[in-house]
C-alpha cells in the first residue's frame, strides 16, 4: 500500500514522500517500514509501543489512534507529524 511519509521523516527514506509497505494492521506497516528503512518507526512510536504524541496517522481519510487499527492493500497511509518548538 501507499505510505505518505512527511518532511522531517524523508531522511530515512532517500527523501521519497511516498513508499509502499505491506501489513493488515498499523503496526505491521510500519515495522515493514522499518525493515526497508530502519530506524523511522522509532520515531513515530515510543517505548509504550503507542504513536508518539506529535505524530498522527491517517488511513485514507480516517485517523488511525491505534496500532492495532486493520488496513488494506489498496489503502493509503497518511502520516503527519507536528512540528513543535519555541
Amino acid at each position: 500500500m501507499k505510505v505518505f511519509i512527511p518532511t522531517p521523516l524523508r531522511s530515512y527514506t532517500g527523501d521519497r514522500s511516498e513508499v509502499e509497505a505491506a501489513g493488515n494492521t498499523i503496526a505491521e506497516v510500519l515495522a515493514d517500514l522499518d525493515r526497508n528503512y530502519p530506524g523511522i518507526r522509532f520515531r513515530m512510536i515510543d517505548e509504550q509501543d503507542a504513536i508518539r504524541r506529535h505524530i498522527r496517522i491517517w488511513v485514507n481519510k480516517d485517523e488511525a489512534r491505534a496500532l492495532d487499527v486493520p488496513v488494506r492493500p489498496a489503502d493509503e497511509v497518511i502520516i503527519f507529524q507536528a512540528l513543535s518548538g519555541g
